[in-house]
């Protein structure tokens, strides 16, 4: 006879971070999500995923970008730099699912990855530079960088320009090769 399976047990000791969510707000968390926050539960549980954000503006904006990009199936995912409850900043892993796709905050489950370990921040980045340099990560060009964040492609490659000069990039290649392995 098979044990049962304890879906809690399974949900607090998985190896990545979880958390159900419900208009943005943090209704149940794994230790996996305490560990990577430096978190207390009480601190995350009840409370805005807008703390575990870097500015108020990256919080929003990121909403936004959610809502927008959903795919068929409710689901997003992204690198994106977050904070600690230490206020450190580190890169981030992150996918999701809108448990309705038609009101995407309004109930959700989250994983999230530390990929501090594997790319860790050496340049102080700007909120812009942070959701930039994650979508060229991510493949985008300007135009589509541009369309996605609500600005014009040359604003993007302005923002492009700051990045190669901070991590001392001659192309963009050579940037988003010193993103992912600083």
């Amino acid at each position: 006879m098979t044990a049962l399976l304890d879906y809690q047990l399974a949900f607090d000791l998985a190896p990545i971070g979880l958390i159900l969510s419900e208009q943005r707000i943090v209704r149940d968390c794994n230790q996996q999500v305490l560990a990577i926050f430096g978190a207390r539960r009480e601190q995350l549980v009840g409370h805005s995923f807008e703390q575990l954000y870097p500015s108020h503006d990256e919080f929003q904006r990121t909403g936004d970008r959610i809502v927008a990009s959903l795919d068929a199936r409710g689901c997003y995912g992204d690198d994106r730099v977050m904070k600690r409850c230490d206020g450190s900043l580190f890169w981030c892993h992150v996918m999701g699912r809108a448990l309705d796709p038609r009101d995407p905050h309004a109930r959700g489950i989250w994983s999230f990855e530390d990929l501090s370990a594997r790319r860790g921040l050496t340049a102080e980045l700007t909120p812009r530079e942070r959701e930039i340099a994650a979508l060229l990560i991510d493949g985008l060009t300007s135009k589509l960088i541009g369309r996605r964040l609500g600005i014009s492609h040359r604003t993007v490659d302005v923002y492009r320009a700051r990045l190669m000069k901070k991590y001392k990039a001659s192309s963009t290649p050579e940037l988003i090769h010193k993103l992912l392995s600083a």
